[in-house]
C-alpha cells in the first residue's frame, strides 16, 4: 500500500501528517509514504528529518474568502492538479489523506482524476476552502473539533506524536523538572506562544514574574528564539521573592513532553495543535487566542473551556494585573487544577493517529492488525 499526504505548508497541517505516517509504519513497516509540499511550506524540512519522501508541487494561494479570487482558482490550480496527479502515478498511490491547505486541494483533484479514495482530516471548526471542497469528494472525513461542522465528519481529535499520545506526567515528572532546573514539589506555570514566542504573553509573563515566584509558583516560559536573553535568563532563574521558586526562561521547547510533564497550569495561545496537545495530556490552561483571521483560535479553545478544563481570555486583556488576579490562586488551587486537569482529558483524544489510520486502511480495502493496541473512532483519550 502506498499512502500520499497532503498538509504542508504549516506545522498545524504537517505535524498531524507525520503522526499518522507514523502510526501507518507502526502497523505495517513496508507501507509507502509520500508526502506532497511546496518549495515555501515548512514541509521542505520536516518531513525529511522524520524520513520521509517529499515531493513538490506549484504553490497556488487560496482566498480565504468567497471572494471575486475564487473565480480565477480553477485555471491557476490546473498545472498544479497536474503535477499532483504525475505524483499520485509515480508513486502509485492507494489513498490520499488531505489535512487542508494549498497542498490539499490540487491532490484532491489529482485523487479524483485517477479515481483513488480520499481521506480527509479537518483539524480548525471553522474548516478552510481545500478542505470545503474536498468533504465533497469523499465520506471518509474526521475532524480535530467536536465543534466542527464540516459535513459527514467525524471527531477524532488531532493525530499527535508519539511521546505525547504516550505521555504519562507524573511518571516523568521528576526527569522534566531536573531538565529544566525546577522543583518537582512546587506548582508550574507553563507559558508558550508557539515557535516565535507571542509578544503579549511574554511582557505580561515578565512582568508578572516576581509577584508568581513570590508565591512560590515556578514558571517555565518559551520566549522564542529571537526574544531570548541569556543574561536576563539566568538573573530570573537566581529565584526572586526569598521563595526560591524560579522563572526560568528557554528560546524554543523542543521537547514538549518534558515540558507537559513539568507543568500543572498552561498560559497559551489557541491553535488547533496546541488545544489538542494540551486537552490530550490533561493539562488545565488559560487560552489567548490571536485576534487575528476568522477567531478561529477563539473557537479551537471553547470545546475544553466548556467541558471545564480552562479558561479564555482576550488578548488585550491579558495584564500583569490579570494574571495575578486569576492565575496566582489557580496555580495554588491543587484540588481545582486536579479537576479542570481531568475535565481537559475527558475531552481531549490520545488515539487520533489510530483513529486515522483505521480510516485510511478502510479506504484501501485492508486491515492489518492494530500494532499499537486496540483503538477506535472516537473513544476518548486516557488522562494523564
Amino acid at each position: 500500500m502506498h499512502v500520499v499526504l497532503a498538509g504542508g505548508g504549516t506545522a498545524g497541517h504537517i505535524e498531524p501528517a507525520l503522526s499518522l505516517a507514523d502510526a501507518l509504519r507502526r502497523r505495517d513497516p513496508r507501507i509507502g509514504i509520500t508526502a506532497l509540499g511546496t518549495t515555501k511550506g515548512l514541509e521542505t524540512r520536516l518531513v525529511p528529518e522524520r524520513g520521509y519522501d517529499l515531493e513538490l508541487i506549484p504553490a497556488v494561494p487560496l482566498p480565504r474568502k468567497p471572494t471575486s479570487e475564487l473565480f480565477t482558482v480553477p485555471s491557476r490550480l490546473a498545472g498544479t492538479v497536474r503535477r499532483a496527479a504525475e505524483v499520485l502515478d509515480k508513486v502509485g498511490a492507494d489513498v490520499v489523506v488531505g489535512f487542508g491547505g494549498y497542498v490539499a486541494l490540487p491532490a484532491y483533484f489529482a485523487a479524483r482524476r485517477r479515481a483513488v479514495p480520499i481521506v480527509l482530516h479537518e483539524a480548525n471548526v471553522r474548516p478552510g476552502l481545500a478542505n470545503r471542497v474536498g468533504a465533497r469528494m469523499t465520506d471518509r472525513i474526521a475532524t480535530g473539533s467536536p465543534d466542527c461542522r464540516i459535513g459527514g465528519g467525524r471527531y477524532i481529535g488531532m493525530p499527535l506524536r508519539r511521546a505525547l499520545a504516550t505521555l504519562d506526567r507524573a511518571a516523568l515528572r521528576a526527569e522534566a523538572c531536573d531538565a529544566f532546573g525546577l522543583e518537582k514539589d512546587r506548582p508550574t506555570l507553563l507559558v508558550y506562544g508557539g515557535s516565535q514566542g507571542a509578544r503579549r504573553l511574554n511582557e505580561a509573563v515578565a512582568a508578572a514574574a516576581p509577584t508568581f515566584t513570590a508565591g512560590g509558583i515556578q514558571i517555565l516560559h518559551a520566549v522564542g528564539r529571537a526574544n531570548y536573553d541569556e543574561s536576563a535568563q539566568h538573573a530570573a532563574a537566581a529565584g526572586e521573592g526569598g521563595t526560591g521558586a524560579r522563572y526560568v526562561t528557554v528560546p524554543y521547547l523542543d521537547r514538549m513532553d518534558l515540558a507537559y510533564a513539568a507543568a500543572d497550569l498552561v498560559l497559551c495561545r489557541g491553535g488547533a495543535m496546541t488545544c489538542a496537545e494540551v486537552a490530550a495530556v490533561g493539562l488545565p490552561a488559560a487560552y489567548v487566542p490571536l485576534p487575528i483571521g476568522n477567531g478561529e483560535q477563539r473557537l479551537n479553545a471553547q470545546p475544553v473551556v466548556r467541558a471545564g478544563g480552562g479558561l479564555i481570555v482576550d488578548d488585550a486583556d491579558l495584564t500583569a494585573d490579570w494574571l495575578t488576579r486569576e492565575l496566582v490562586p489557580l496555580a495554588q488551587d491543587h484540588e481545582k487544577l486536579e479537576r479542570m486537569g481531568r475535565a481537559a482529558a475527558e475531552l481531549g483524544r490520545r488515539d487520533a493517529d489510530e483513529a486515522l489510520a483505521d480510516l485510511v486502511f478502510e479506504a484501501a480495502g485492508s486491515n492489518p492488525a492494530v500494532a499499537a493496541g486496540p483503538t477506535g473512532l472516537g473513544s476518548p483519550g486516557a488522562g494523564a
